[in-house]
């Protein structure tokens, strides 16, 4: 094939590899899909707890870090963004979730016609390989494999009835739409190793002759032909090189490296474009605007006269059980996802749906990277699921070359910061029920010494990071800000899609790569019926 295609992907992750398939299925349609890291070929990334040793790592990572953030004290944190095959969805926690049917048809209501919670669903259908088979609410032979975790914990057991008699009802299924409830979280796994987009969309195509995936391309800009986008400059082996679509090209790269590849090719706010250099194609304010996260507090609790992690894992011993368990069966801590019990919860009673989700785990340590803590824990992290904040992505320089400046604006509302108190106050609550207090839960992060509602606000600033969920920065709408219209096209420019997590105008409510893999199956059938006029 020579660097002359019908379709151009830029991104070979969560949604490049699905527009991939899709794209090039018919035999005919040449498409090239970009990605500027290697192949999946790393062991860690299918062994599920190899996500320790692939986030942060720049085989695997693109390693962002903020700026440093005013609501958390002044903390610059690591904003994990894969790169490489897979993308997010080989280094992430493989959580399904969809999130709430109010999220989707908030979009609609939004103006964004086609994106209700009925008409998004049978596009997760579509793709899903449920390990219930097929339902009303579930697919089955999809790409997209969903299975139970091949394990269980005495104390999250104990976490889970804590709820109950808390109000949080013991549920079955997170997805069906209605989200409330605590269960054990399904995950993209096949039997015991995680399952990416790489392995579900990539590989069924291996070896079609119209797809080819190009490795090692960071892309430096679009490039056009009078207004129409035609196509992209990488940067590959330390030389330019010039990829051509004939009829669009499509921007996959994530909700950090789509709006700044948008910003390198002159599409974004005005004034931000003339202060890094770059002559203005379009002006676009809201490119690079709008960025939502979920922020996670991290609560931990020491505990006596039950298993963790963190005693399992503190023999040499222990470990070699660990790793034999795997070997044999594929269960095990091994086999976990970062977490594995969810609930989603109500912060208070003037709360029509869950705005909170606990992401449940069996083990504590001081930060992410950092060794396990030296006595029994568990960890209750909690994120409000519909933050207030708006961030920002912007250029550090006119060089593609350059990591961009990434600002969450963390807990800048007041509306923000009082969630945050009334998520640890009832994380309190959960374990000071029967079940867990049996186990003598000593608070160790944040602490007992923050008690009312405005040191608790402290505290969710002293421990609050990211759970890796940044979406918004291109949103679709019709008013001046959005980026994209309902199809995913970009405002004012002919040839130019953006399809991943930066077209959310609102953040889902739970993890966001399944509703990604949504947006992805959506998107190409609507690039194959404008094709077609």
């Amino acid at each position: 094939m020579t660097d002359q295609f019908d379709y151009v992907i830029v991104g070979g992750g969560t949604a490049g590899l699905v527009l991939a398939n899709r794209l090039s299925a018919d035999g005919k349609t040449r498409v090239a899909v970009l990605e500027a890291g290697g192949r999946d070929s790393y062991p860690w990334i299918h062994i599920p707890v190899g996500y320790l040793y692939c986030i942060g790592n720049p085989r695997t990572d693109w390693c962002y870090q903020t700026e440093p953030e005013p609501g958390l004290g002044g903390r610059a944190i690591g904003y994990p963004r894969g790169r490489v095959l897979g993308g997010c969805t080989s280094i992430n926690g493989m959580l399904y979730q969809r999130g709430h049917a109010e999220d989707y048809d908030q979009w609609r209501q939004m103006g964004n016609s086609g994106w209700g919670w009925d008409d998004v669903l049978p596009y997760f259908l579509k793709s899903e390989d449920h390990f219930g088979g097929a339902s009303e609410l579930h697919g089955a032979g999809g790409e997209w494999r969903v299975e139970h975790q091949r394990l269980s914990w005495d104390i999250l057991d104990a976490f889970a009835e804590a709820c109950a008699l808390t109000g949080i009802p013991k549920v079955d299924d997170l997805n069906t739409g209605s989200v409330e409830g605590v269960s054990y979280f399904q995950v993209n796994q096949r039997r015991g190793w995680r399952w990416n987009t790489a392995k579900g969309f990539l590989r069924p195509a291996k070896g079609r002759q119209n797809l080819a995936v190009i490795t090692g391309a960071e892309v430096e800009e679009v490039l056009f032909d009078g207004d129409r986008a035609s196509g992209v400059a990488i940067r590959q082996n330390g030389a330019r090189r010039e990829i051509r679509a004939a009829a669009e090209v499509i921007l996959s790269a994530g909700a950090i490296n789509s709006p700044k590849i948008l910003m390198l090719s002159g599409i974004g706010p005005a004034a931000h474009l003339a202060e890094t250099g770059i002559a203005p194609r379009r002006a676009a304010e809201g490119v690079g605007g709008n960025l939502q996260d979920h922020l996670q507090l991290r609560c931990s609790y020491r505990v006596s006269g039950v298993d963790t992690l963190n005693a399992r894992a503190a023999t040499l011993l222990g470990k070699a059980k660990i790793g034999l368990e795997y070997a044999l069966k594929r269960s095990g801590p091994m086999s976990m996802a970062p977490s594995q019990l969810g609930a989603f919860a109500r912060s208070g009673p003037d709360v029509a749906t869950p705005d909170l989700e606990y992401h449940v785990q069996p083990l504590s340590l001081p930060k992410f990277g950092e060794d396990l803590d030296p006595f029994p824990a568990f960890t209750a992290s909690v994120c409000h699921l519909r933050p207030e904040s708006r961030g920002t992505v912007r250029l550090r320089s006119g060089r593609a070359g350059d990591k961009p400046r990434i600002a969450p604006n963390y807990l800048s509302t007041e509306g923000d910061r009082q969630i945050a108190a009334r998520a640890i106050a009832l994380t309190r609550r959960i374990v000071a029920q029967k079940p867990l207090a049996a186990f003598a839960p000593v608070e160790i992060r944040p602490g007992p010494d923050y008690a009312d509602e405005a040191s608790l606000a402290e505290a969710a600033s002293a421990v609050g990071t990211t759970i890796f969920h940044p979406v918004g920065t291109a949103r679709m709408g019709r008013d001046p800000l959005s980026v994209v219209d309902d199809r995913l096209r970009v405002h004012g420019v002919a040839g130019l899609r953006v399809v991943d997590a930066s077209v959310m105008p609102t953040i889902t409510s739970g993890n966001t790569a399944s509703p990604v893999v949504m947006i992805a199956e959506k998107a190409a059938e609507m690039i194959r019926a404008d094709a077609r006029g």
